[in-house]
């Protein structure tokens, strides 16, 4: 005898088929769809043509937050359009092609080079020596970093390339070459030439940077006057778990006292107070035409060490403007606590006070242009 089969529940939810089946899903069940408000709709970045490896997590990251509220999504996007840009900047290393050399030192060579495809000139720094793994990644790093540098008074870093073991890095190029050796009386134009490179500086150490080699030959000018601080191969990122920037690279003829000499300032290192040091020496350098210390700049070692450390601090001529000497005295500082920061120098009389009459000299030029204004109408 066959086993009773249960009885089958029955189905309120539509008709049975043919087979005997009842359908899963009623044919005129629907759902509405959502309604969606213009104003409110915030565009879906674009994914960028080609990713390097190093942005596949910044990708997924973005992808994993796609809930998020307009703000964030609109923030998401501006990065995400940024990235794309940046990416639209990189360059193959087949397609530069040297031109000539325009300079070296201890830290390597530079030439000046040109994008084929677009003819754009660049400059191209190759740095010397073979660095292990840990150096190499060091290095790399805080390149990275200098890319996403963006401020007209420094020079940018376009790209960066690992050839054959040389670490070597693609710059803007400066057509005016270096301000090495530059003898500039004129205070106006030297008070625009400190702002310009006071505002790279502000900039930098906004941002945690310091660059360490401030000097003249490391500022470069262009067709358009620009002043643009440059060479950041002894660049360091400063950050709370990292050492104080005392390791001794760097020109010491702009070397602050309490770097060249660890025993002053009880063996610390402000590393953005030496940057104001070095900066005070080579703004004083442009005033007089030579070195501002008692001793040569090539002189040796020890001769540079008892300048520097045991005398006073070199001071302007008494020639000068009084702003002008006052700004020197609040660059060179033996102690590092007296000396301004570059946002406080910034505002000093020397720079604000040439930057006015700048400033007037610019409305009466456009006061000029402009036509009479029509007299009043008599009542």
């Amino acid at each position: 005898m066959r086993p009773q089969q249960p009885p089958q529940p029955q189905s309120q939810v539509g008709p049975t088929s043919k087979q005997g089946f009842r359908s899963r899903r009623r044919p005129d069940l629907t759902l509405p769809l959502p309604l969606r408000d213009p104003a409110l709709a915030v565009p879906l970045p674009l994914p960028p043509t080609s990713l390097p490896s190093s942005s596949s997590s910044s990708s997924s990251s973005s992808n994993s937050n796609s809930n998020s509220n307009s703000a964030s999504a609109t923030s998401s996007s501006e990065e995400t359009s940024n990235h794309r840009n940046r990416n639209a900047l990189c360059f193959h290393y087949s397609q530069l092609e040297r031109a000539n050399r325009i300079g070296s030192g201890t830290g390597g060579t530079v030439y000046r080079v040109i994008h084929k495809p677009t003819g754009r000139v660049f400059a191209l720094k190759v740095i010397y020596g073979n660095h292990d793994d840990s150096v190499r990644r060091q290095i790399c790093t805080e390149i990275e970093i200098l890319r996403d540098v963006d401020n007209p008074n420094v020079v940018k870093c376009h790209d960066m390339f690992d050839h054959n073991g040389e670490i070597q890095v693609l710059l803007e190029y400066m057509d005016r070459g270096s301000l090495e050796g530059v003898h500039i009386a004129n205070e106006r134009q030297l008070s625009d030439l400190a702002r310009q490179i006071l505002a790279g500086l502000a900039y930098l150490h906004r941002r945690h940077i310091v660059h360490r080699d401030i000097k003249p030959s490391n500022l470069l000018l262009n067709a358009r006057n620009q002043v643009k601080i440059a060479d950041f191969g002894v660049s360091r990122i400063l950050a709370q778990t990292m050492d104080p920037c005392n390791s001794s690279v760097g020109t010491i003829a702009y070397m602050s006292p309490e770097r060249i000499n660890t025993d002053l300032n009880d063996g610390q290192y402000n590393a953005y107070a030496g940057d104001i040091w070095s900066f005070g020496v080579s703004i004083l350098e442009f005033y007089m035409g030579r070195f501002p210390f008692a001793v040569s700049r090539q002189g040796d070692w020890a001769s540079l060490m008892c300048a520097i450390c045991m005398s006073q601090p070199p001071e302007a001529p008494a020639t000068a403007s009084r702003e002008f000497r006052d700004f020197i005295s609040c660059c060179l500082q033996r102690e590092p606590r007296g000396r301004w920061t570059a946002s406080q120098l910034l505002r000093h009389p020397f720079i604000v006070q040439h930057n006015v009459q700048v400033n007037n000299q610019v409305n009466q030029n456009l006061h000029q242009l402009l036509p009479p204004p029509r007299p009043l109408n008599s009542q």
